[in-house]
């Protein structure tokens, strides 16, 4: 088959950024350049267009993805060009890519083919510096812990009970574990390890900031270990905090893109949704709300895992609410749901059983789904027809075909059409646990509710760390930390895994970003590099320009 090369994004020039700022209604005091095709988008902002009505938010989740992904970046960004295309004015809210999974398995975020932001190489390589400016302040905390046990410990810090890690934006496994302060005097040397910069809680309270006031706040609340008394120890009394802002003031200000067709898009803040809550910054949906009639929001990975995050974490704390959720499907997720990802319609039909499972997680949140089904190149109209008829048999709002990757927002029109018809009906959103059910309960209610898992079993460090967590903690939402290849939390387990236990083998409470992680099963926070890399096949080639970053 005949497979149409799409546009090369870096050959097509982007318009201004003040041009892109300007369709916004924004003037120029209103935005930082960070050169002709960037912006830094003030926090001040969200006061001062406090009085403008909000517009719709639209939450793109999908189905239990295979490890390649399903087009959800693509399929986000070709809806939002496919709304400008239809009348409406539509904003993209993005997450940021981390370079660990450019340069790893993943490669690019930025979408693909003709439903892409841009500029392209420079937002998925070091962009605007966020994420080193998140880095810089993660490790400032994990140092100023250290040399306070070496300067004499006034505060008396545990060693033993020491949680806050450093981090580092690139895969490396040999990292997750290691040994610190080796020739030093006691209390080292001691173990301890890395996470991604991504799985950060520097990363994950950034991007639940409301402006500067709620970071340095946010900061200050970080607990990174206990007294020898049981006491927990903060950020604030390290006295790091302050410098801990000071680094993340340029990084808290969303950025300003646009798409390939020149539609606004704001790329702020990476966590991701297998560790993190999957979700690009709260300041950056509050401020795209404002800005735009219709924001196109990304909740990563399946509605398992960043969708479920959204509804809980995100739309809780910051009072808003999807209008309509897309729920991207694809041939290759039903094949592989269905036993053979590269079987046939047989396979495909087995694996509807696993959208089905998707559609009603959206549901019990009181909405309903439309499928976006995302075309790819070696697709039958066959198997496209049959997943748009399954979609609709098992409960879907609408399904419409989404040929962003061909043909960009021309090819998403009738899914915006679709789309903006669901989020002009009344919803009723509703959230699964109350905040004041004890913590095995929220844990318990999400595994039943959205995995269908008949229980959990938490492990001994699990129940002795909930023991210790003050009643106040305890009232936090939960943010599950899983893989993303099964409803499960065994990545083996395709289609809809049923009658297991959910192993929880941690408990992280993070304070500053207002949430404990309950880590599952073997899940790292610290990914490792594959046989072979997307690091491979990078290159600059004689002009000078990036070669084989998709």
């Amino acid at each position: 088959m005949a497979v149409t090369v799409p546009i090369v994004p870096r050959r097509l020039e982007p318009r201004e950024i003040t041009a892109v700022a300007a369709d916004l209604g924004l003037g120029r005091e209103d935005f930082e350049l960070y050169g002709k095709h960037k912006a830094k988008l003030g926090l001040d902002l969200l006061g001062s267009l406090a009085g403008r009505p909000d517009g719709k938010l639209v939450a793109v989740t999908a189905m239990t993805p295979t490890k390649s992904g399903e087009g959800k970046t693509t399929t986000a960004v070709a809806l939002s060009d496919g709304l400008a295309r239809i009348g409406e004015r539509p904003l993209a809210c993005l997450r940021e890519p981390s370079v660990g999974p450019v340069l790893g398995t993943k490669g690019g975020g930025t979408g693909g083919g003709r439903a892409q932001v841009v500029p392209m190489e420079d937002i998925n390589l070091h962009f605007t510096g966020d994420l080193h400016a998140i880095a810089a302040a993660n490790n400032l905390l994990a140092s100023a812990v250290d040399a306070h046990l070496v300067h004499g410990n006034e505060l008396r810090i545990d060693p033993a009970t020491i949680t806050w890690r450093r981090c580092l934006d690139i895969e490396d496994r040999l990292l997750r574990r290691i040994s610190i302060g080796v020739g030093e005097g006691r209390p080292f040397p001691r173990e301890t390890g890395f996470d991604i910069t991504a799985a950060s809680e520097v990363m994950a309270l950034l991007a639940s900031a409301r402006d500067l006031h709620d970071l340095r706040r946010r900061l200050g609340a970080i607990t990174v270990a206990e007294t020898v008394g049981g006491e927990p120890v903060t950020a604030e009394q390290l006295e790091v905090a302050g410098t801990m802002a000071v680094l993340l003031r340029d990084a808290a200000k969303p950025n300003l893109v646009q798409t390939l067709e020149g539609n606004p898009a704001i790329v702020h803040c990476g966590p991701f949704a297998n560790i993190a809550h999957g979700n690009n910054s709260l300041a950056a949906d509050l401020l795209g709300l404002k800005l735009a009639d219709f924001v196109v929001t990304e909740a990563g990975f399946g509605s398992d895992l960043g969708f479920e995050k959204l509804m809980h974490i995100v739309c809780r704390a910051g009072e808003i609410f999807p209008a309509a959720v897309v729920l991207v499907a694809t041939t290759k997720a039903m094949k592989r749901a269905g036993g053979d990802e590269g079987g046939g319609m047989q396979a495909l039909e087995r694996g509807a059983a696993n959208l089905a499972a998707h559609l009603k997680i959206v549901e019990a949140f009181g909405l309903k789904a439309v499928v976006a089904v995302n075309r790819f190149p070696r697709d039958t109209a066959d198997e496209l027809h049959a997943v748009n008829m399954l979609a609709l048999e098992y409960g879907a709002f609408a399904a419409e075909l989404c040929d962003g990757f061909e043909r960009g927002g021309e090819g998403a029109t009738e899914l915006a059409e679709v789309v903006a018809d669901a989020a002009r009906r009344d919803t009723a959103p509703t959230f699964m646990y109350d905040l004041d059910a004890p913590v095995e309960e929220k844990i318990a209610t999400v595994a039943r509710r959205v995995y269908g898992a008949a229980g959990i079993n938490m492990s001994p460090l699990a129940a002795a760390q909930l023991s210790k967590l003050s009643a106040e903690v305890r009232r936090l939402p939960v943010c599950m930390a899983k893989t993303h290849l099964s409803l499960s939390h065994d990545p083996e387990q395709a289609g809809v895994p049923r009658g297991f236990v959910l192993p929880v083998r941690e408990l992280r409470p993070y304070t500053g970003a207002g949430w404990i992680v309950a880590v599952c099963a073997e899940t790292q926070t610290m990914p490792g590099l594959p046989a072979h890399s997307a690091a491979e096949r990078i290159d600059l080639d004689s002009d000078g320009q990036i070669t084989g970053l998709s």
